[in-house]
């Protein structure tokens, strides 16, 4: 969709920190996360919410979710990770998008009122989408990091 900022993403021209690529979806950092190494997971065609992914992306796409909670933790040494979506209400880009924020006993967040999180620099949000695409399996590519 052309106004869709998660699919210009997607397509490359609008730049983001990858954490890893697969043929269902993009992993790449939130730009305003709830806690440092927040992901969020899209599919790659434009799907608004999670009623419309069709049974045929589903397997493919939520494995792809599975394996970025289970990189997250490991790679940025917390304790696990806190999974959802919205679907329509709160969604702030109307894309299917699964967070994947990281979670350690005591961290502060509790129920539905987050704070959020400024990476320092370009820099920093870069090792870490590295860092959890490196637990992700996607060591060794040249796509990972930050897409101008």
């Amino acid at each position: 969709m052309a106004d869709c900022v998660f699919c210009a993403i997607v397509a490359g021209s609008v730049p983001a920190f990858v954490v890893a690529d697969s043929p269902s979806g993009l992993a790449f950092l939130d730009t305003r996360p709830v806690f440092k190494g927040h992901v969020l997971v899209v599919p790659r065609p434009h799907i608004v919410q999670l009623t419309d992914l069709g049974p045929s992306l589903l397997p493919g796409y939520f494995e792809f979710v599975q394996r970025i909670a289970r990189a997250v933790p490991t790679a940025l040494g917390s304790t696990g990770t806190f999974v959802a979506m919205n679907n329509l209400v709160s969604q702030s880009v109307p894309h299917l998008h699964t967070h994947v924020v990281p979670r350690t006993k005591g961290d502060g967040l509790r129920g539905f009122f987050w704070p959020r999180h400024k990476y320092e620099s370009d820099e920093e949000a870069t090792a870490i989408a590295e860092s959890i695409g490196k637990e992700y399996g996607r060591s060794g590519v040249t796509d990972i990091g930050r897409r101008e």
